[in-house]
Formats: C-alpha cells, sequence, structure tokens
C-alpha cells in the first residue's frame, strides 16, 4: 500500500512538474500565434502558424526588418516588420524605402512587386511628416509595416509601436507543414 501511495506521488509530482514547465516556456519565452489575414502576404499566409521569441528583446535591441507581434489599439495582436528605429528619418519615394536618407534593398518585397500588373507601386510614396506629427521614430517606439503594403494595417494608420506593446520576434513558421521555415 505504502509502495503504491509513493508511485502515485512521483507521478503527480512529475505532472506538477511538467506543467510549471509548460507554463514558464509558454508566457515568459516562447508563444504560438495564428497569422490572421494577408497583411505579411507573400511573406506570410493567412492560417500560418509561428513561434513567437517573447525573450529575445529582453536581453536585445530590435532590428530593422525583424518581423514581430505587438499589442495593437483594437486589442488584438499583430504582425509586422521593423521599418524604422528610434530616431529614423522613414520615408518612401518611387516604391523605393529611404531610412536617414539611405536607400534600403528590400528584398523580401521583390517577388510581390512582379506579380503586380496595374503598372502602379506596392508601396505608395510618403514621409513620416505626411501621417505623423514627427519628421523621426521617437524614442522607445518603433515604425512598422506590413509586406503587403496595399492591405496593410500598420504604422501609416495606426502610428509608431511603443516598446511595451511588444509580444516578441517571430521568425519560424511551423504549421502547415509543407511551409515549415525560418522567415527572413
Amino acid at each position: 500500500m505504502a509502495k503504491k501511495k509513493n508511485e502515485i506521488l512521483e507521478w503527480v509530482k512529475a505532472i506538477v512538474i511538467a506543467v510549471l514547465v509548460v507554463v514558464v516556456i509558454r508566457y515568459f519565452l516562447f508563444a504560438p500565434i495564428v497569422v490572421d489575414g494577408y497583411s505579411m502576404a507573400p511573406t506570410l499566409n493567412t492560417q500560418d502558424r509561428m513561434i513567437v521569441d517573447k525573450f529575445n528583446y529582453k536581453i536585445s535591441d530590435p532590428d530593422r526588418f525583424d518581423i514581430i507581434v505587438f499589442h495593437a489599439p483594437e486589442g488584438k495582436d499583430y504582425i509586422k516588420r521593423i521599418i524604422g528605429l528610434p530616431g529614423d528619418k522613414v520615408e518612401y519615394n518611387d516604391d523605393t524605402l529611404y531610412v536617414n536618407g539611405k536607400a534600403y534593398p528590400e528584398p523580401y518585397l521583390d517577388e510581390y512587386k512582379k506579380q503586380l500588373t496595374d503598372g502602379g507601386p506596392l508601396t505608395e510614396s510618403f514621409t513620416l511628416m505626411d501621417i505623423t506629427n514627427s519628421d523621426t521614430v521617437p524614442k522607445g517606439h518603433l515604425f512598422v509595416m506590413g509586406d503587403n503594403r496595399r492591405a496593410s494595417k500598420d504604422s501609416r494608420y495606426i502610428g509608431y509601436v511603443s516598446f511595451d506593446k511588444m509580444v516578441g520576434k517571430t521568425k519560424l513558421v511551423y504549421w502547415p507543414i509543407n511551409r515549415f521555415r525560418l522567415v527572413e
């Protein structure tokens, strides 16, 4: 009888420890997310499932072109690409990204631009002053955009993203299995 109680107690301890490990990983390190919508197409498709790294930005700063998940004003989580970092002057002219006056290639958009058949740009021309009350990205904030520039509710519409609204960085698509990959 005592042996059976010990065995049950060991199983209970193992299950409790396993649940605690899962909770710590899920809430502090990594979380799954489902892409909802087409704002990051063709890089990400709606219903792609990804892993969000919640820990990375606790030990390092975000980089330009990282794909992040953040809490949007509507109470939803959005997935977008970082275009402007604090202090950056961001503008688009003739479908080309300029940051602090320097042109930046966006190879992740090349395939999408080839698919456009209407002759118009993927990204309409703008400066930060055109869409915000400042000409630089404020300290503690990011300027983000979706890769599907014509159909993305991003910083051009919702404003800058505060660092404290970031959930984390994402680059691993794990489902559907035929799209399993690291996204750049």
